[in-house]
């Protein structure tokens, strides 16, 4: 039997504890900026999308994300961006829907769905995190 090539095999590193650290702040300033949504008037959506606190994590999740590579923290970092931009995304669709007097009940509902999938994927990624678990990889539709 021939010895494995290691050329073949994908090697996954182990993140630096310094990385590991600035993930869980990424995801306390994603939260910070979402639950000041559920405190004050603002919906959770337009809390966590356009609060400082989440501004400077999506910032930091690009500048960091090539330090990530190869590691488990990875899933994490493309799990926040993809919450990020999809929130954007679901908050512009509401928008459209809500330029129209029967559809601003439905932008509402959009909104208010949209800010608790946000708050569910803080959540558990923070909590997949905390186990030192990688998120699952999205499904690629081939």
């Amino acid at each position: 039997m021939t010895p494995p090539n290691p050329s073949s095999e994908t090697t996954v590193r182990d993140p630096s504890e310094g990385l590991i650290t600035l993930t869980h702040v990424i995801y306390a300033l994603h939260a910070f900026s979402a639950f000041t949504g559920l405190l004050s008037a603002a919906f959770i959506l337009t809390a966590f999308l356009t609060g400082w606190p989440s501004i400077i994590a999506v910032v930091l999740n690009y500048a960091k994300r090539s330090k990530v590579r190869g590691t488990w923290l990875d899933s994490h970092f493309g799990w926040q961006i993809r919450t990020f931009w999809y929130a954007l995304l679901w908050l512009v669709l509401g928008g459209v829907a809500f330029v129209t007097f029967i559809g601003i009940p439905v932008a509402i509902v959009v909104w208010i769905l949209t800010g608790l999938w946000v708050l569910y994927r803080i959540v558990r990624g923070w909590m997949t995190l905390s186990r030192e678990k990688p998120m699952p990889l999205p499904e690629r539709v081939v």
